[in-house]
């Protein structure tokens, strides 16, 4: 089927988005990091790297099968189909979200989007607060919001994320958004080929493994982002912490806006491409 002239316009966007990618060009001080937390790695056995990775996957697998089952996500998977019955009464599962335009998707996306960059912000003010539980919940609840936006938006697009191949490749969205910068190209890579190699989107059949040194880099730059909210929540104006509740709230607002920039892109791609009758 061919695609219609707004479909090209932003098939074009995301080739073009793409092509940025690859063209970035990390610093010196991101090169140098990069050598510096590889190295750090490699000074640690084999098999304990091995076995901390392979639990911090497992984690991010549990983790994601909760989010998608809680009843938070159920009930918000029910508002995701009423507004799209809004422009589709036809509208009765997930599947069914295909049948909209690209521009009613995009409509819905944006809004799911920017509630989840709003809970972002909040959290990092939150935690920037200060606080040892407060500043200790900060990864784990980022990471629950960042994957719950994955989810809603490969729904939005009409994919179900309850299959072994969905469930993976929404994690591998959700890491490839967290790299740093200069690695999303090669994960957006990884995506696309697995994703026109599949035979079909139920049984995941690709490489699993999800984390390694390169992507510790985010988590790292929330605990460093910790550190200095640890050293600057004393600093008060008229009693409340500005300068820290702004380092948390804006750091973990970006951090959520990569995430879901990637993830709408990925999501439109493969609505796209099953429009084109490519897969």
């Amino acid at each position: 089927m061919a695609l219609t002239e707004r479909e090209t316009l932003i098939w074009n966007e995301i080739s073009g988005w793409e092509e940025k990618l690859f063209q970035y060009e990390p610093t010196d001080l991101e090169i140098l990091y990069e050598k510096w937390l590889e190295q750090t790695f490699l000074l640690l056995p084999e098999e304990i790297r091995a076995q901390f990775f392979a639990k911090l996957d497992s984690w991010l697998f549990h983790l994601h099968a909760m989010v998608q089952s809680s009843q938070i996500q159920l009930d918000a998977r029910e508002r995701l189909l009423s507004s799209a019955r809004v422009f589709s009464p036809e509208v009765i599962s997930i599947d069914d979200m295909r049948e909209l335009s690209i521009d009613q998707l995009k409509y819905i996306a944006d809004q799911q989007i920017a509630r989840h960059r709003l809970y972002s912000f909040a959290q990092g003010g939150i935690s920037g607060t200060g606080g040892v539980v407060l500043l200790g919940s900060d990864i784990p609840a980022m990471t629950v919001i960042n994957l719950r936006a994955v989810q809603l938006v490969a729904m939005t697009y009409g994919v179900e994320v309850n299959t072994p191949f969905e469930m993976t490749m929404a994690l591998k969205v959700f890491r490839a958004g967290a790299m740093p910068r200069r690695l999303q190209g090669y994960g957006w890579e990884e995506l696309i080929q697995e994703t026109n190699k599949a035979d079909d989107y139920y049984f995941y059949e690709g490489k699993e493994e999800l984390t390694d040194a390169s992507w510790l880099e985010q988590p790292l730059k929330q605990i460093l982002k910790a550190a200095a909210i640890t050293i600057l929540r004393k600093k008060l104006f008229q009693g409340v912490p500005l300068l820290s509740v702004a380092i948390g709230a804006g750091s973990n607002y970006r951090m959520t806006r990569g995430i879901t920039e990637f993830a709408h892109k990925y999501y439109q791609y493969r609505y796209l491409l099953k429009k084109r009758g490519d897969n």
